[in-house]
Formats: C-alpha cells, sequence, structure tokens
C-alpha cells in the first residue's frame, strides 16, 4: 500500500498534467449539481438525488482515470454517471440510507461507515458487473484497516477548506476540489 505522501504526489503530478480539463469537469459538475439543488430543491429532494449522485458517481471515475494515468473527456464523465443509470443510483442511495442511518444511531459510527462506503461511487462506476449492495459490501472490505488513514488525509485538507471559504470559493474550483476528489481515488 502506497503512504498518504506517495498518494498525494502521483494525485498532484496527475492533476497537473491534466489540470484545465480537471478544473473543467469540476466546474461542470459543481454547475450542474448546484442547478439542479436550485431548481429540483423546490420539487421534491428525491428528484434532486436523481441528478446529483449520478453525477458524482461520474466525477470520481473522471478522477480515478485521471490518477491511472489515462486521459478521460468531459463525456467520461457523464457517460461513466449516467450509463447503468439505475444501478449507480441504487448504489448511492443505498450508501447514502446506510450512512443517514448509522449517524442517527451517533454522529461518530456515521462518521466511520461514512469512511468504509466512501470507495462506493469508485466500485460503482468501475466495475459495471457489481451490484449496488455488493459495492457496498466490497467498499466496506477495502477500507477495513484503512479508516484511520481515510480520516488522516481528509483532515490534511483542513487548511485548503478554510483557504477556500476565506477565498468565495475560487480556491476550491480552481486548485482544491479537483485535487481532492483525484486524491481519493487512490485505494483502487
Amino acid at each position: 500500500m502506497k503512504t498518504r505522501q506517495e498518494i498525494k504526489m502521483i494525485s498532484k503530478k496527475q492533476f497537473s498534467n491534466t489540470y484545465w480539463i480537471s478544473v473543467g469537469a469540476t466546474v461542470l459538475a459543481l454547475l450542474i449539481i448546484s442547478v439542479a439543488s436550485y431548481v429540483l430543491s423546490f420539487l421534491i429532494l428525491p428528484i434532486y438525488l436523481l441528478v446529483t449522485l449520478p453525477m458524482v458517481v461520474g466525477l470520481n471515475y473522471f478522477s480515478l482515470s485521471i490518477y491511472r494515468g489515462e486521459t478521460p473527456t468531459i463525456e467520461t464523465m457523464f457517460t461513466s454517471g449516467f450509463s447503468n443509470y439505475g444501478r449507480k443510483l441504487g448504489g448511492m442511495l443505498w450508501m447514502t440510507l446506510f450512512t443517514i442511518l448509522w449517524t442517527l444511531l451517533f454522529i461518530i459510527p456515521g462518521i466511520i461507515k461514512a469512511f468504509a462506503y466512501s470507495m462506493t461511487p469508485y466500485i460503482l462506476a468501475d466495475h459495471p458487473n457489481v451490484n449496488p449492495q455488493e459495492a457496498l459490501k466490497i467498499s466496506m472490505r477495502m477500507t477495513e484497516g484503512y479508516k484511520g488513514d481515510i480520516f488522516v488525509m481528509y483532515l490534511s485538507f483542513i487548511g485548503w477548506l478554510l483557504l477556500s471559504g476565506i477565498t468565495f470559493g475560487l480556491v476550491g474550483i480552481f486548485l482544491f476540489q479537483p485535487l481532492y476528489v483525484h486524491l481519493f481515488s487512490w485505494p483502487l
């Protein structure tokens, strides 16, 4: 298993090689999710989820492709997110539901389960023959013993989050968000 420093180094290198397409994909995904949340939130929450959850899967797969050294297009984000739509939506809905239920138990178990389920979008996008519930189980097995490492990786971005907040999201759009998504494709 690679160390956190090695993962960050690989991600930064791949991110710098594909900077503008990464930023473009991130901006496009955030724009679609923002418009969906504004327009569709007036209707009902489930309709909002129908758009945003597949976008998350697509953006994660896009980032995973870059991490692997591939050169995806913006179209890759949409095709990977919305092809086999029901399976990916189902997996993301199961992940969201289980995370919420664990969080209702207590906050800490919800956070731990969120880390355990964190690889689900990547699995759904990268392995078309895996059903939604199996993707959750695979994610839990993949992150077993690594939840602390995942937590430390998230923790290492607190400074970026604060800087992004101070700059009204500009640092997030152009530096933090694309790199952040790339970094969390590391266990695959």
